[in-house]
Parts: C-alpha cells; structure tokens; sequence
C-alpha cells in the first residue's frame, strides 16, 4: 500500500490560481465585450519597417481579417470551439475560444501602402513598411 501525503496547502493555491483566472477572464469582458480573448502581440521597430507577430494557435487563417484605414491596423478574427459530442466530456477546458479583435495607431512613418501578412504555424506576421524618409534637399541656383 502506498502512502499518500496530506498537502491542504496545494488544493488552496489551487483555488486561488482558478479565482485569479476567472477574475481576469471578468476583467478582460468588462473591459471589451467585443472580445472573448486576446491574442498576445509583440510590435517591432526596425530601421525600415515595423513587424507584429500574433500568437494565434489553433485560429483558421481564413478566418483572420487584416484592416487598415486612416491610420489604424485592425485585426480580427475567430477561434473556433472544438466540435461537442454528447459521448465527450471534458474534465479540464483552459483553452479559450471565441472573436477577437486588436487595433493599433500606427505612426506617420508607416506606408500605409505597403502591408503584407502571412500566418505560419500558429503565429501571424504583419510587416508594415517605413515611408522613404524626406530629406530636404539643396537646390543649386544656376546662372
């Protein structure tokens, strides 16, 4: 017979993790009812360009709409939530599923022309080009 040690302070850090969750879950709704999560993003300044890449696992690429007007990159979509049957049931679900949608103000150097996008393996790359710099130029005065 195996022993089975007594921990009760593991089922309350347990609890709080999963009060944490829902609480956050309950800030993010309130704070956007658009949304039913979203997706982390990282934004990069290079010397030519900006790049976003998206964390979207599990999200169709035909179902993601990349947007921009006057000055605003939109990013929208949906995470579909897996087929139910009546013979499955789940123990855990933590996987969130839903619309989202993330907006950015790009700066006055981005050209707005020049936006490419493309999804690999779960993660969305948006490379927005930098406007040829305007350098004033000297006019020479001929005689």
């Amino acid at each position: 017979m195996n022993r089975m040690r007594y921990e009760p302070f593991v089922m309350l850090r347990d609890i709080n993790r999963e009060m944490n969750r829902l609480m956050q879950t309950r800030q993010r709704e309130q704070a956007n009812p658009v949304n039913d999560w979203v997706p982390p993003v990282d934004v990069r300044e290079e010397k030519d360009q900006f790049s976003l890449s998206l964390d979207l696992p599990g999200v169709d690429p035909k179902s993601i709409q990349v947007s921009m007007e006057k000055g605003v990159l939109e990013i929208s979509g949906e995470r579909k939530a897996p087929q139910t049957d009546e013979e499955i049931r789940y123990h855990t679900q933590e996987r969130v599923q839903g619309a989202f949608k993330r907006r950015f103000k790009l700066p006055e150097s981005a050209d707005e022309s020049e936006i490419s996008a493309k999804s690999e393996h779960g993660v969305l790359q948006i490379v927005i080009k930098k406007r040829a710099e305007q350098v004033p130029r000297r006019i020479t005065i001929t005689h």
